[in-house]
């Protein structure tokens, strides 16, 4: 099993986590994004720079994750391809999605891409605040315990 990271938009409180976490769990975590990122030296951790353009970062995760992998990703429609793919999906705020909140995710996502469309402002997530940070937290650590397992 290895960790994808949709690095362009985690926040850095995020990555630091995973590190920790790559570490401990002697698990792989490679960080995707279309910029530089620089990483801690490990064997476990690395990046991978892909060309600028739209969802080339999303689309080279998609092309190299494999069934059982785990993606952190706040982009729903990412998600939605890695889980179809056999991989498990954990937002940056600790939300683990599954069929059925990707289905409901994906709906409000078109619901608001379509009041935006119409001049409607709607706003963006709320800061990433200590709450999310542990809910991501609890949520890595139950589910690598339990892809340990298997």
């Amino acid at each position: 099993m290895q960790i994808w990271v949709d690095a362009d938009a985690c926040p850095v409180p995020i990555k630091e986590i995973l590190f920790r976490a790559a570490q401990r769990c002697r698990v792989q975590v490679i960080l995707v994004a279309n910029h530089y990122l620089s990483t801690p030296s490990s064997p476990l951790i690395r990046s991978m720079q892909v060309s600028h353009g739209f969802d080339v970062a999303d689309d080279e995760i998609v092309r190299l994750l494999a069934r059982g992998d785990l993606v952190i990703t706040s982009d729903i429609p990412l998600a939605a391809e890695a889980m179809e793919k056999g991989a498990h999906v954990l937002s940056p705020r600790g939300e683990l999605f599954n069929a059925d909140t990707i289905r409901a995710r994906l709906n409000m996502r078109d619901f608001l891409d379509t009041m935006r469309a119409s001049g409607m402002q709607t706003g963006g997530p709320p800061p990433l605040g200590q709450a999310d940070k542990k809910a991501f937290a609890a949520h890595l650590d139950k589910l690598l315990a339990t892809l340990a397992q298997d």
